[in-house]
C-alpha cells in the first residue's frame, strides 16, 4: 500500500491535483473539484492536529472496520463521511489547492508531522498507517475527479 509520506507518491499526488481546474467534474458525488480540495485538507489536517471531529458512536463499530483505512481495496463511491467533513459551501479553487498543497508539505517531513493518532471512524492509527489512509482517501477523490 503506498504513503502519502513516500516522495514518489507526493509527486504522483501533486501532479495529479495540478491536472485539475475548477471545471474539472467529478465522477459521482455531489462535491464540485473546489470543495474535494477542502475536504482532503480538512482529512489531512485531523492527523496534523490541526481539525478535530466531534465524538460519534460511529467510532465503536468502525474499529471492527479497520483493516479498511489500509488495505489495498478501493473505498466505494458516495461512502459515508462524518458532517464535519462535508463541504457543501462554494470555495474557491485556488485558495483550496493551495491548502492542500501546503497540507502535503507538512507530510513530506515523514511521520513525525503525525501529532493526532486516533481517526475518528477507525479508532487510533499508527503514523505509518495515517500515511497509507491519507493517501487512499486523497487517491479515492482524485480518482472520482478523473486524475
Amino acid at each position: 500500500m503506498k504513503s502519502i509520506f513516500d516522495p514518489e507518491t507526493q509527486r504522483e499526488i501533486r501532479s495529479r491535483i495540478g491536472q485539475l481546474t475548477p471545471e474539472t467534474r467529478g465522477q459521482w458525488g455531489k462535491m464540485d473539484a473546489a470543495q474535494m480540495l477542502c475536504h482532503c485538507t480538512r482529512g489531512i489536517k485531523v492527523p496534523l492536529g490541526e481539525f478535530s471531529l466531534k465524538p460519534s458512536w460511529l467510532r465503536f463499530i468502525g474499529r471492527f472496520f479497520r483493516s479498511m483505512a489500509t488495505s489495498d481495496k478501493p473505498f466505494g463511491k458516495n461512502s459515508p463521511t462524518a458532517p464535519e467533513f462535508i463541504v457543501a459551501d462554494s470555495r474557491i479553487f485556488e485558495e483550496e489547492k493551495k491548502n492542500l498543497l501546503a497540507c502535503l508539505d507538512k507530510l513530506a517531513e515523514g511521520q513525525s508531522a503525525i501529532v493526532f493518532f486516533n481517526n475518528g471512524f477507525f479508532g487510533p492509527l499508527t503514523a505509518a498507517e495515517w500515511g497509507q489512509f491519507l493517501y487512499k482517501h486523497t487517491n479515492h477523490h482524485l480518482t472520482q475527479f478523473g486524475v
